[in-house]
């Protein structure tokens, strides 16, 4: 599931210190539950089966880039975390010979994501549960996955931290994490920093959102244990985009905080991929040609070099 919409209330950010926006509470995963309960059709109406805003025009491109950032291959196990309805998960199977166990908070986008599973034949690819993605090991147990992805989910999370957590206790050694998703602006102009918290403020309050910081985010992958891959911004062909006009087009529709003044208005938001692999600590993948993040992955395990079995690199 993801969400993102330009919007900007008539009054002004003096109306509201950005810091108080900032401090206001993330919304549980039961608030964000209840968020695609009450809108998923809206949803569906306007996104189609694929809910994510920083797309291309005809979809179907947006998730060919995706799988080759994410790297699948045939017989890889993934989870898609915050699934939706499972367009994004439904695709990845049937291109990429997969298979997908998802995971919503929402009952009603799980009936929907049910429904779409058995009208394309894949309840033997495509598994879908009603959970929390912050408890994946409870969900699935502990090494399960050869990828865990988040596209445009991630920012659903009350704590980042904690959701990095659940993806690395969920990836087998060696798995891959990969997040694609809007992250807070640094400004420019020190003048345009309240304005662009503002905005921010307002995107997590009306959907549900806690638009991370780009460098927490880092440390925390890297604190977990995590080898970034890459940090980028989303390559989409520039004739291939959509432009986020899909994302008014949502506002029109629902009647959600629409942008009044685009002469003032201030993008608050950049969009980006990371990539991360979760290292090999068994002794026989200790010289990958990730070595030295493994090498040190057997340090925190307190293991040797010497006791590599190398007949079996």
């Amino acid at each position: 599931m993801s969400i993102f919409s330009f919007f900007k209330k008539q009054a002004t950010p003096a109306d509201e210190p950005a810091q108080a926006q900032q401090q206001k509470k993330a919304a549980s995963p039961s608030d964000v539950g209840k968020f695609y309960n009450q809108y998923n059709d809206k949803f569906l109406q306007v996104y189609g089966e694929v809910i994510q805003a920083y797309r291309t025009t005809d979809v179907s491109k947006l998730l060919d880039y995706e799988i080759a950032s994410i790297g699948f291959q045939p017989g890889m196990r993934a989870c898609d975390a915050g699934c939706g309805v499972c367009g994004p998960a439904t695709y990845f199977s049937q291109k990429c010979g997969i298979t997908v166990d998802a995971v919503t908070i929402s009952e009603v986008q799980k009936k929907d994501a049910e429904k779409n599973i058995s009208e394309k034949n894949l309840q033997q690819a495509v598994r879908v549960s009603l959970g929390d993605y912050h408890q994946l090991k409870s969900i699935y147990g502990a090494e399960q996955f050869d990828v865990v992805y988040f596209l445009e989910s991630f920012g659903h999370s009350y704590n980042h931290t904690l959701a990095i957590e659940s993806a690395w206790d969920a990836l087998k050694p060696g798995g891959f994490l990969y997040i694609k998703d809007l992250f807070r602006k640094l400004a420019v102009l020190p003048e345009h920093q309240p304005k662009i918290d503002y905005e921010i403020g307002r995107i997590n309050e009306a959907y549900r959102y806690n638009i991370a910081e780009m460098n927490v985010v880092l440390d925390a992958l890297r604190k977990q244990g995590f080898v970034i891959m890459f940090m980028k911004t989303i390559d989409l062909k520039l004739e291939d985009f959509e432009n986020l006009t899909i994302s008014n087009d949502f506002q029109e529709l629902t009647g959600i905080a629409k942008i009044e003044d685009w002469e003032n208005y201030i993008f608050p938001v950049d969009f980006f991929e990371i990539k991360c692999y979760k290292p090999q600590h068994e002794l026989q993948y200790g010289l990958s040609h990730y070595f030295l993040q493994n090498m040190y992955w057997m340090q925190v395990h307190k293991k040797q070099e010497e006791e590599l079995d190398y007949g079996k690199l």
